[in-house]
């Protein structure tokens, strides 16, 4: 396991993160230690969890994970999911549900400080300024190492950064979006701000919910998964709907050809992908089993050249809708 610095900042990370959203759901406590032994065993230190997977059960199998290792040794990042539960009060990115929010999380981790902190998503209800100052001042208390983002427009993650700069406060050292060879509309916006700004990119869902495994065949019947559903009105959902097209059937019939060309399964490659783009730290791998996380620790370790990269990139490329496509125009000296 090699190791990056997250964006500008002095934190350094493994290259892959283990996400632990099944812990204490899917997968129970004897798994979820054997899948976090594995994970340290092979040089990993950046675990992710949230408020909200599994209802708290995550973090607190996380926790009593941690107390049988150093746990300086680790990084740990959580998140506030802003309407989780609780009253009105307890809901959304104001400062009084982030310092109630962070004390609960400490007390389910069983540590005083939690390493990356990030808000899950935008609050249209709250002022972002109220939101990073209550970050800040956890920053200053070291009740939280450093903050990032998730799930940010371009245009949000830019205006919590100049904020941030004209006052003084802790600035967002990463961004956590949605990332794959499936989804790439961040390369338009808010990649581009992350690379401009140094913060470290942190894709989830690597596999697209197991799109990226290689059990979805081009003409074979339908695998049974609990994730992928038949349809979904859900913006960010992984449904059969959405995706069985003939641009994935592309982008797995390539993805299956480097595999094949390299000795490495499609997971490993689709992962491998993620870890060699630009501005990217670490995909987050989420396995539910102990032949999940090994099978994810095999993108580490090696690297795909140039030519896979390049086809793998051809053939995932999307369409920019406009400004993007306006925008590209004009720079290439066309307007």
């Amino acid at each position: 396991m090699e190791y990056r610095l997250l964006g500008r900042s002095g934190l350094k990370v493994s290259e892959l993160c283990l996400g632990a959203m099944y812990f204490g759901g899917p997968s129970d406590e004897e798994t979820s230690f054997e899948i976090l032994d594995e994970f340290a065993d092979q040089g990993g230190n950046f675990i992710d969890t949230a408020k909200g997977y599994t209802e708290g059960r995550s973090e607190e199998v996380l926790g009593r994970w941690l107390a049988r290792r150093d746990r300086d040794d680790f990084v740990i990042a959580t998140k506030l999911l802003g309407r989780w539960t609780g009253g009105p009060a307890n809901t959304g990115l104001s400062r009084k549900n982030i310092l109630s929010s962070v004390d609960a999380s400490l007390s389910r981790l069983g540590t005083d400080y939690i390493d990356l902190y990030y808000t899950h998503a935008w609050d249209e209800t709250t002022p972002i300024a109220e939101t990073l100052s209550a970050l800040s001042d956890l920053v200053t208390a070291g009740k939280i190492r450093y903050i990032g983002a998730s799930n940010l427009a371009g245009w949000q993650l830019q205006k919590a950064l100049d904020l941030s700069e004209r006052n003084g406060w802790a600035r967002y050292v990463a961004l956590q979006p949605l990332y794959n060879l499936l989804d790439r509309e961040i390369e338009w916006d808010s990649l581009q701000v992350c690379l401009a700004e140094g913060l470290g990119v942190l894709p989830w869902s690597p596999l697209r919910a197991g799109w990226l495994s290689g059990k979805f065949k081009r003409d074979a019947p339908r695998p049974q998964s609990s994730r992928v559903q038949d349809s979904s009105d859900i913006p960010f959902d992984m449904s059969w709907e959405q995706y069985n097209n003939e641009r994935t059937w592309t982008i797995l019939d390539a993805v299956e050809k480097v595999a094949a060309e390299t000795g490495r399964s499609v997971p490993q490659v689709a992962i491998r992908w993620l870890m060699q783009q630009p501005g990217v730290t670490a995909p987050i791998i989420g396995p539910r089993t102990i032949e999940q996380v090994c099978s994810s620790l095999g993108a580490s370790g090696w690297s795909l050249s140039d030519e896979h990269q390049d086809l793998l990139a051809q053939v995932s490329t999307q369409p920019k809708p406009y400004p993007f496509n306006l925008l590209d125009y004009f720079a290439a000296g066309r307007g």
